[in-house]
């Protein structure tokens, strides 16, 4: 699980989302601390256009299942791997939907 805050300019007010992987599990609201928990996890959470950076420690306590692996890719940057949902974090998965960590874990 990753913890994401939204640092994309202008005038919005940015929350902090909960990722598995490519989904999206929960947010928090700007200048609130309560999380908002899905009941079922939206799919493919787009992140283009957008910029992120990642929240340590992560603000989110409830634990949630999941079956995402972390690998290593080849400039060696970390990527979250989905292996049911097939869907990865790294940026050729989020501009072609496909990637070689998914075929290779799979």
């Amino acid at each position: 699980m990753q913890a994401l805050k939204e640092t994309t300019g202008g005038d919005f007010h940015p929350h902090i989302y909960l990722l598995d992987g490519n989904n999206l599990v929960a947010y928090i609201q700007h200048k609130t601390t309560k999380p908002f928990y899905f009941k079922n996890p939206i799919k493919h959470f787009d992140k283009r256009g957008r910029q992120f950076v990642e929240v340590k420690p992560n603000p989110f306590t409830t634990k949630v299942v999941s079956n995402t692996v972390a690998v290593q890719g080849s400039k060696g940057s970390t990527y979250y791997v989905d292996p049911d949902a097939k869907t990865c974090t790294c940026p050729g998965f989020n501009f072609r939907g496909s990637c070689k960590h998914i075929t290779e874990l799979v």
